[in-house]
This record gives C-alpha cells, structure tokens and sequence, in this order.
C-alpha cells in the first residue's frame, strides 16, 4: 500500500504546484483533488487547462489519482438525480483528460422522513451508479462510492447499493467512519465491502477508537495495494504535520 492525500481539507487553499511541492516533500505519493477547492480541477477548465495539469503531475514524483466530487444521487427530485449523474459523467471526462483514474461520488443520506423506503432510495442510488459506471468503463475510469452519509455510511447499506449497480467499473471508498467500528472492530463491516473496495480514505492516525492497525492488515490480506488517502484538518505547518503523519502511517502498516 501507498500513502496519499485528500485535499478535503488540509490542502483545500493550495495551487497545484504547492501541492506537488509539499507531497514530494513529505513521501505523500498520490492525492485526490476535491471540487470548489483553490486548485481549481473542475468540469469547467478548457482543453490546454487540463493538458497544463495533467503534464504537471506527469513531471512530478507525486501521482494524480482520483477527483473527489461530491455527487450524489438519493434525492427524491429525479431531476435533481439527473443533473448529479450528468456531472458525474463531466467528471469522468474530465478525469482522463487529467490523467486520474478514478472519481469519487458519494450516497448522503436516506429518505426515510419523507415516506420513502430504505429499500428504494438504496436501489435508485445503485441504478444511477450502474449508468455512471457503464459511461466511465469507454474512458477508462473508475466511479468509486464514497462510504459517507447519514445512514448511507452503514456498510451493509452500500453493499446493497454495489449489488445493484454490479459494474466493473464501480468501486467502493472506504471512509474509515466510526460507524464501521463494532465491538472494537472492522473486521465485520469490511468483509461486507472487501471485494469493491478501490480507494481508502483514512483520518486521524492516532486516534485509539478506531482500529487503524486492524484496517490495514485487513487491506493487505485482501490483496489490496492501492493508496491510503488521507484526509486531516488544516494546519498551520502543513509540511511538519505530514511528515509526523507518514511516520504514523508506516508504523502502523508495518507487518506485525
């Protein structure tokens, strides 16, 4: 496994080239630029913007993964759920044009309070799934489901969504939520997700509720050798931070 960044939130303010700076700097080998943050890797950009990009991470040591967006498909409104999956669909070209290979979305709650099903709002957030997937697989991408909302980040809630979109090209993020936590372990809730898992946000390393340890055995016995993003709180000394942080990192992924 690698060791990335989520530019939610300690990044949020920084320029591309800061963030290339900064990640070489500290063994940071990968990140996922997250929208409406200060880089500005949106939809929007023109071709010879997304060239620029894509060419400064292809002359850096640090590797340009995934675009976090925050797309999402629960609502009840359908046209609401079809303006999320056209840009989903923006996001997925703009991804190859920059040289990631995955995009995140999210599901961000239920609909229960309004008379609507579990059940339902589950399967409407798979079928949006499958048709962002069938439009990522001609580019090459991945369209990964972040483990995120209220409700939604129950892991057996996004097995039922990835066993309905049931696509290659639709994975799953791990989110590393408390929520996954049961009798102080994951080992559970990631078997649920094991076989989808293509992307793994983790938060604060030192934090003893959650079983980080645990995690990244889990993620190695299952053959995972992806990137470990992640996504901390700013700081004032951003680079001291991430090096304590991928110090962190490697103590606790270090076999036993």
């Amino acid at each position: 496994m690698k060791l990335g960044l989520v530019t939610y939130n300690l990044a949020k303010d920084w320029d591309i080239p800061t963030i290339i700076q900064r990640c070489g700097a500290t063994g940071f080998e990968a990140v996922e630029l997250r929208t409406t943050h200060a880089h500005g890797v949106e939809p929007t950009l023109a071709k010879a913007e997304r060239e620029a990009v894509k060419r400064q991470f292809a002359d850096s040591p640090v590797r340009l993964l995934s675009l976090g967006t925050t797309c999402e498909y629960h609502a009840i409104d359908k046209a609401e759920v079809r303006r999320n999956i056209e840009e989903t669909k923006e996001f997925v070209k703009l991804a190859a044009d920059v040289g990631a290979v995955g995009v995140k979305v999210r599901p961000n709650g239920l609909q229960e309070a309004a008379g609507v099903p579990v059940e339902k709002t589950l399967k409407q957030i798979g079928l949006a799934l499958l048709e962002c997937g069938e439009f990522a697989k001609d580019y090459g991408m991945g369209v990964w489901l972040e483990v995120h909302g209220r409700g939604t980040n129950d892991p057996r809630c996004i097995r039922s969504i990835m066993e309905t979109a049931n696509h290659e090209s639709v994975g799953v993020c791990w989110n590393s939520n408390l929520a996954d936590v049961e009798n102080g372990s994951v080992k559970a809730n990631f078997t649920l997700l094991k076989d989808w898992i293509r992307n793994v946000h983790i938060n604060e390393l030192y934090l003893e509720s959650y079983p980080w340890r645990e995690l990244f055995t889990l993620l190695k016995e299952s053959g995972y050798r992806g990137y470990t993003l992640a996504e901390i709180p700013s700081n004032p000394e951003p680079e001291r931070l991430m090096r304590y942080y991928r110090a962190l990192w490697l103590e606790l992924t270090r076999n036993p």
